[in-house]
């Protein structure tokens, strides 16, 4: 563990949701002291940003079974020159991770390869097929810190009641996405003129509002604790806020690419710009923003799905679905920082220490005795993201070619540098 003293940076604090001009010392892995003002030695940060790490909840790697889009490796790799830290990932790999044995060769994986701390979820369901129930207590004893069948929606009332249940009676996180199988089956965009000018299959957006509702009503009635994946229009927003208002045990997320993309953005067919659920209205994209600084959306994520040119390079609506989006989450946020839409403490609230404080992580804040997971940024210059440059295996970003503003100078896991741009 390294001991260092990082100074003259810009503190984001998501806590306090303050920033102010100090130092930070770390001791043995650990945030040791905070400071306002300057203190003499140590590494001069020359007034750039120093935040908590982003844990960044729902990532898909491609082990077992999709090497060839996704190591634990590269995602590793891509995930410290993002500036995030700790990768919570998805149990949606070829061979889904739904017994204590695939989630025991995954954990071990993760822990050997990956540059950033590794966090696995476990399938709700076999198979992810929506019929038979995992093993939820083994499945948590062997490390599951949550558990969802993706966006395979358990379109069996009974059968996901039944897992609400048994996941309250040993306090597991359900992460769910809440989607109406029926109605967005087969959908490639929302609804409206766009989609009809276009010829393509679309889903309406009350199909987010009916799957929202539905579990929320199972989750009022077996006081079950659970995550809605992503959250991506305003007709969803209500049945949220009377959750919470409620007092049931509910957050939620939203994707950077529903906060900072919206349905004009597929235009011509463009596959990089398919994702699952689709792009949506502007109004609907404002209506994130907004619920994201009102604190109604607690998580923001980047649903890193990489997806190998084969499956992207198709007509539009054959093309799989999915974005990487590790090493871009954190200058895709700042536009909306630049945009004056939300500030840094608001986006690292969002991006580090909820899904901290969901997950029950010491990490995602600047605090004596927190873990030392840090970034350290520049969030005013300027470049052009070249996705060939991306240290993900796959490069399906939609901002390839894209004027961006921000970037990583260093990410430190327990204090110790795993990434320093323009380092080898």
């Amino acid at each position: 563990m390294t001991n260092a003293l990082y100074r003259n940076a810009r503190l984001i604090d998501p806590e306090a949701q303050t920033e102010t001009l100090g130092w930070l010392r770390i001791e043995n892995g650990v945030i040791a002291e905070i400071g306002d003002g300057d203190r003499a030695g140590g590494v001069d940060c020359g007034g750039l940003c120093l935040a908590p790490g982003i844990v960044d909840l729902g990532v898909k790697v491609g082990e077992p079974g999709e090497r060839h889009k996704e190591s634990f490796r590269t995602a590793g790799a891509a995930a410290a020159a993002g500036g995030v830290t700790t990768i919570v990932t998805r149990p949606d790999t070829t061979t889904p991770i739904d017994t204590p044995e695939v989630l025991d060769f995954v954990r071990r994986r993760g822990q050997e390869a990956a540059a950033v701390r590794f966090l696995p979820m476990a399938a709700l369901t076999k198979a992810r097929a929506g019929r038979e129930m995992t093993e939820i207590g083994f499945l948590l004893d062997a490390g599951a810190v949550a558990f969802t069948d993706g966006d395979h929606v358990v379109a069996d009332t009974k059968v996901f009641s039944r897992c609400m249940r048994y996941a309250r009676s040993v306090g597991a996180l359900i992460v769910a996405h809440p989607q109406d199988p029926g109605l967005s089956e087969g959908a490639a965009v929302t609804s409206g003129k766009f989609a009809s000018l276009r010829g393509l299959p679309a889903v309406s957006p009350t199909a987010e509002k009916m799957g929202l509702e539905r579990d929320l009503a199972l989750v009022q009635m077996t006081g079950a604790r659970y995550h809605a994946d992503q959250i991506s229009t305003a007709s969803a927003l209500p049945a949220l806020a009377r959750a919470k208002a409620e007092g049931l045990d509910v957050t939620a997320g939203v994707s950077i690419h529903h906060l900072t993309l919206n349905e004009l953005d597929v235009a011509d067919y463009r596959t990089f710009f398919k994702i699952k659920p689709p792009l949506r209205a502007e109004t609907d994209r404002i209506a994130m923003i907004d619920a994201v600084r009102d604190g109604l959306i607690d998580v923001i994520c980047s649903m890193h799905t990489p997806q190998d040119e084969e499956s992207k390079r198709l007509p539009f609506e054959a093309a799989a679905s999915g974005a990487v989006g590790l090493e871009t989450l954190l200058p895709a946020a700042l536009r909306l920082y630049h945009a004056e839409q939300l500030t840094l403490p608001v986006l690292f609230r969002a991006m580090a220490l909820n899904p901290a404080r969901r997950l029950g992580l010491p990490g995602g804040r600047l605090r004596v005795g927190a873990p030392a997971d840090l970034v350290l940024f520049d969030p005013d210059v300027p470049f052009v993201l070249d996705r060939a440059r991306l240290r993900s295996k796959s490069k399906n970003t939609p901002f390839d070619g894209q004027r961006m503003q921000g970037r990583v100078e260093t990410t430190l896991v327990g204090g110790d540098i795993v990434y320093r741009r323009g380092a080898s």
